[in-house]
């Protein structure tokens, strides 16, 4: 087959427009029959099409940005294992090595070939997807990442359409539910035969007998607009540094952000040593979150893929809490690799104080619930709960908006039914926001109830309690963060037994305001206590 006619504008956009719905089927696909109620209910994934080369051209529209961000990597990192021509149709790799992948071993990476009809590999599927089960016992207290689980190198899970028994068994012999983890696995490999059939079926209705042609233009013009956008900023450093609460002792991620030309190059030199907690964030994992602020700050229209990664670089020192030297621990990495959004857009907001936004109530935080139902089936769930968004310039913070991951909610019906808890509160919470010419978002105030009569093991891992989302441009702070159990504080960063009739509160922190407190509009202050939304702290 050759290709028909030339790639216009018109119709190059026409293939982008349809890349990108494939791969939105795609992951349709996996999510309906995926296992977990992490993936079915908050999207903790991501799916991405990558050319021959290997180049990521297209994603789907709800992937989780440091997915998608890690992808390039990983997708480099497997070909170099294994090469293309020493695949097969029918093969699939996997891999949930925190320093190839996306940062933490729960984030498991799959990749297949797709094959055309002549048996030439006409593009790559891949995906990422959270595992919330990966065996060892996720703790905030991990010394190394040893101590937190399995470790799967790059290998084959699939041969030839055939799955392979010792990956299988020494993948599913580690898991306490493998059910669900394995029900999501299976899920992708029914949606990686859904992106191949259709793929095909594209390029037959295209005239195409490759999809490099188009992926060099994609990547070509997103590459452009995004160099248009930096070219437009005035050239210098700009810096910014923010606090972690962290464990013992306070953290700092900085980055110095330099504008050279039609480049950026964030470097984080200034930040904290990496430490002995489960917090690192490895440098895929922060380079992603930079670009993805990046593109959201400057360019935010193009559809995302590999070409808007290229002029940006990303450096921070080897040993550091944001490039944390192997067997670190990374469980909860997103508690240092979340603020990575936030101290971007402070130490650009000189330059772009349009687009200014104050601190969200980032990182986002979670809780996981270990145990035994009444018939004594194990379970090992998880819970995402976010705060307020910051103020941004025109407009007040979102309540209670996952940031910057877009992890969707579990409804109180889904999660009851699946384990001895009962929510009994899920409020917004009044006072949270901070003051401003536009108020945060506020937080949320949810309370948990233990029905079981076999311990639960609930762990977490929370920040914003001693050092609360900030406000930008004379804005006030957000509310810090809190963590109950039965009236009790319990630490950020914790394992605690529930039994039957303990009672766990959580209050998320309010997002920061912007602008002076005075300015905030009296219709907008009327509303606000209509609303019974309280006085910002």
């Amino acid at each position: 087959m050759s290709d028909r006619g030339g790639l216009g504008a018109v119709r190059l956009g026409l293939v982008w427009q349809r890349l990108t719905g494939l791969m939105d089927e795609v992951a349709q696909a996996f999510v309906r029959t995926s296992f977990s109620t992490v993936i079915r209910e908050n999207w903790d994934l991501a799916c991405a099409l990558l050319d021959a080369e290997g180049r990521q051209v297209a994603q789907s529209s709800r992937s989780v940005p440091s997915f998608i961000g890690a992808i390039p990597a990983t997708a480099r990192a497997m070909l170099a294992k294994f090469p293309a021509e020493t695949l097969r149709p029918g093969d699939v790799l996997i891999t949930n090595d925190p320093w190839i992948a996306s940062g933490h071993l729960n984030d498991i990476t799959m990749m297949k070939p797709l094959f055309g009809g002549d048996g030439r590999i006409i593009a790559f599927v891949a995906s990422v997807f959270h595992s919330v089960d990966i065996g060892g016992a996720p703790s905030p207290l991990a010394r190394d990442s040893y101590e937190e689980g399995l470790w799967i190198p790059i290998c084959r899970i699939l041969r030839e359409g055939v799955e392979d028994p010792v990956v299988v068994d020494f993948i599913r012999e580690n898991l306490r539910v493998p059910a669900d983890t394995f029900g999501d696995i299976r899920a992708q490999f029914a949606a990686y035969e859904v992106a191949e059939r259709k793929l095909r079926r594209l390029m037959a209705e295209e005239g195409l007998a490759g999809i490099e042609a188009v992926s060099t233009q994609i990547l070509a013009r997103s590459e452009a607009s995004l160099r248009r956008a930096i070219a437009a900023l005035p050239d210098g450093d700009y810096a910014a540094a923010v606090t972690a609460d962290g464990y013992e002792h306070p953290l700092t991620i900085a980055v110095r952000v330099s504008i050279a030309g039609d480049t950026l190059h964030a470097d984080f030199t200034g930040s904290s040593p990496q430490v002995d907690k489960p917090i690192n964030s490895v440098l895929n994992y922060t380079a992603a979150w930079t670009a993805f602020t990046a593109k959201c700050l400057l360019d935010p229209e193009v559809p995302n893929n590999e070409g808007a990664f290229r002029p940006i670089r990303v450096t921070a020192p080897e040993g550091s809490i944001v490039n944390p030297r192997r067997p670190a621990a990374v469980w909860a990495r997103h508690l240092t690799g979340h603020y990575v959004p936030l101290v971007l857009f402070r130490a650009l907001a000189p330059i772009l104080p349009a687009r200014a936004m104050a601190d969200s109530a980032a990182p986002i935080w979670t809780a996981y619930f270990k145990g035994r139902t009444s018939a004594g089936t194990p379970f090992v769930k998880m819970y995402f709960m976010s705060g307020g968004l910051g103020a941004r310039d025109g407009a007040d913070g979102f309540d209670c908006r996952s940031f910057p991951s877009n992890i969707a909610n579990s409804p109180v019906e889904t999660f009851e039914s699946l384990l001895p808890l009962v929510i009994r509160e899920k409020a917004l919470l009044p006072g949270s926001a901070g003051a401003g010419r536009f108020r945060g978002g506020l937080g949320q105030r949810i309370t948990f109830e233990s029905v079981s009569d076999t311990p639960i093991a609930m762990t977490i891992r929370h920040e914003r309690v001693r050092h609360p989302p900030r406000g930008m441009l004379g804005g006030g702070d957000g509310a810090a963060g809190s963590n109950q159990v039965n009236g009790a504080e319990i630490a950020a960063k914790s394992t605690t037994f529930l039994h039957r009739g303990d009672r766990v509160t959580f209050r998320t922190p309010g997002g920061g305001g912007l602008g002076d407190p005075a300015g905030r509009a009296p219709a907008l202050a009327a509303r606000d206590r209509r609303r019974g939304y309280g006085e910002a702290p």
